[in-house]
């Protein structure tokens, strides 16, 4: 059985490049599944996975069902952006 590999993306410039050498490193060993966020699912699997996932950047890689940990980091939050000045002045 082969491995499986999740790639989300959100088809830009930044993403790109991950999937290519995703595609490049896993060749036939493990069955790759990319889930383009902006064109979405049909079937809403793809938005089902991010909620799962809890994806709150792309790209974003899991391997057998689990995000590799350069993709657990949370994303932004309205802490972080206080923390950094940023509404600040109102």
């Amino acid at each position: 059985m082969k491995r499986t590999v999740e790639i989300f993306t959100a088809g830009c410039p930044v993403c790109d490049p991950v999937v290519k050498m995703v595609e490049e490193l896993a060749y036939d060993q493990y069955e790759i599944s990319i889930y383009d966020l902006v064109k979405q699912c049909d079937d809403q699997t793809c938005l089902n996975k991010v909620a799962a996932y809890v994806i709150k950047k792309v790209p974003t890689v899991a391997v057998d069902g689990v995000l590799l940990s350069c993709c657990q980091n949370q994303g932004i939050s309205r802490e972080q952006l206080i923390k950094a000045g940023i509404g600040q002045g109102r």
